[in-house]
């Protein structure tokens, strides 16, 4: 039997990479962080479309057909049931997953967009040897202001993944959306497990919420940001002190359109309010 195909996306420094490694410790699971597929999709899409040279050649049917075998062959080596394909910018393409795996389901993370600016330049700090990839430019990375902005813009790290999930909440395909929370899922990660399973309708499995393992260290180092993947062992909140400059904290802090979703049919699962 072929694997079925679910995807997570949603908001950098949000649980991702902490809900993939419990996911992983589902032997029926396979997860992991972002992965190129997206970006091998949408190559194909763009060199098959309408006003290139090859478009003409190439029929729906072929496309389809030759997109599902990217995921197939990226995950050859892969012998699971399941398989979490990450890319923040799935909830901007619901309509081609619907195509593609009806009957998928995205798993978006989310959290203030405060905080999640807070963690990355908390990471960036531990680092001040390193020009991270993450900035196109030393105008970018030079004040935490800069930086903050270049994050937060349209087409910035966190910018977009706020962006690409709005676009999926409020798309025709949102009923195949379940938001998690960061602040729910550190404080009741066995109630968001549950619902986790009910959504997916998968057979539950008991996950080991005091042990989880997970890093990337290769893909950081690459980055330029150390750490930026490795999870905590025990999952929990940790409370801390804000290192943004008070107007930029409360400039992100009202950004949570999740939490109040009513002309929305994507599912969420968010600490009552």
């Amino acid at each position: 039997m072929p694997p079925q195909f679910h995807f997570i996306s949603g908001l950098p420094r949000s649980g991702s990479t902490l809900f993939s490694a419990l996911l992983r410790q589902n032997p029926a699971f396979y997860a992991d962080i972002s992965s190129p597929v997206m970006g091998l999709v949408e190559s194909v899409i763009s060199q098959t479309s309408a006003g290139s040279e090859m478009a003409p050649l190439v029929s729906e049917e072929r496309k389809i057909a030759v997109t599902k075998g990217i995921f197939a062959n990226y995950y050859s080596d892969v012998d699971k049931q399941v398989i979490f394909d990450t890319n923040r910018g799935w909830t901007a393409r619901l309509s081609l997953l619907d195509l593609l795996f009806p009957q998928s389901k995205v798993i978006c993370l989310a959290r203030n967009v405060a905080w999640v600016l807070d963690s990355m330049e908390r990471q960036i700090c531990k680092s001040p040897m390193e020009n991270t990839k993450l900035f196109n430019n030393n105008q970018q990375r030079s004040t935490v202001y800069s930086r903050v902005e270049s994050m937060a813009s349209q087409s910035g790290l966190v910018g977009f993944g706020w962006h690409a999930l709005r676009d999926g909440c409020f798309s025709d395909y949102a009923e195949n959306l379940l938001i998690i929370d960061y602040d729910l899922l550190v404080r009741k990660p066995a109630s968001v497990m549950q619902g986790v399973y009910q959504f997916l309708d998968l057979p539950f499995f008991q996950h080991n919420f005091d042990n989880v393992e997970f890093d990337s260290p290769a893909f950081d180092q690459n980055l330029g940001v150390d750490g930026l993947h490795r999870v905590h062992k025990e999952v929990m909140p940790r409370e801390r002190e804000t290192i943004l400059p008070p107007e930029l904290f409360e400039k992100y802090s009202n950004m949570m359109f999740w939490r109040d979703l009513k002309s929305s049919k994507a599912f969420t699962l968010a600490p009552s309010r």
